[in-house]
């Protein structure tokens, strides 16, 4: 059995490196983990606003990976809760839990600077608005649905800002600037009237 708190091996009553009994270091565990938790959540909740400085083309997919990756480290948050108050082996789960803290971090930093730092010329699409998606809540998310310019695809779904989403109206001709991105991720950067 390993301790709780410092991941050392428990031969007798107590830890011997951190001294704590394990009812102890159960709580110290479960307390850091409550931290570590909120400092995840707040990485999920920045993403949001990283994500529509410079919305890349495929928004809607990175949202749900996003969404799926949000609720799986929850998952394992709670996982871990759960076996820390049964005193159970927690180690392994443990490190998983703390690989997937820094991710939303990390992809709204990713998403933030392949736009900011891009500087690859625009690639001007024509297309037409076929309909419009306007998410409610206090993420508000705007989408504009025009015919695709990519092979393979029907539609494309544009995030715009609620300015560009209010002026838009369906069946207009549309271009889209669309950049490639520093990690080539592409990304709009403008949509104006043809």
């Amino acid at each position: 059995m390993r301790c709780l708190n410092c991941g050392s091996e428990v031969s007798g009553e107590n830890c011997e490196e951190c001294g704590l009994a394990p009812g102890a270091a159960a709580a110290e565990f479960r307390r850091r983990l409550v931290n570590l938790t909120g400092i995840y959540l707040l990485g999920a909740i920045a993403f949001l606003p990283a994500s529509q400085y410079y919305p890349p083309l495929e928004l809607d997919a990175i949202l749900i990976f996003v969404g799926v990756l949000f609720f799986l480290t929850l998952g394992v948050s709670v996982w871990l809760d759960v076996r820390a108050r049964q005193q159970k082996e927690v180690e392994a789960l443990k490190r998983v839990f703390r690989a997937l803290i820094p991710l939303p971090w990390l992809l709204g930093g990713l998403v933030f600077l392949n736009g900011n730092l891009d500087r690859s010329a625009a690639s001007n699409q024509a297309s037409v608005v076929i309909s419009k998606f306007s998410m409610p809540g206090w993420a508000r998310s705007q989408r504009l649905v025009v015919r695709a310019w990519r092979a393979g695809r029907t539609l494309e779904r544009i995030p715009v800002s609620p300015d560009d989403y209010e002026r838009f109206r369906v069946g207009e001709e549309i271009e889209v600037d669309i950049r490639e991105g520093l990690a080539g991720i592409p990304w709009v950067h403008t949509v104006a009237r043809r």
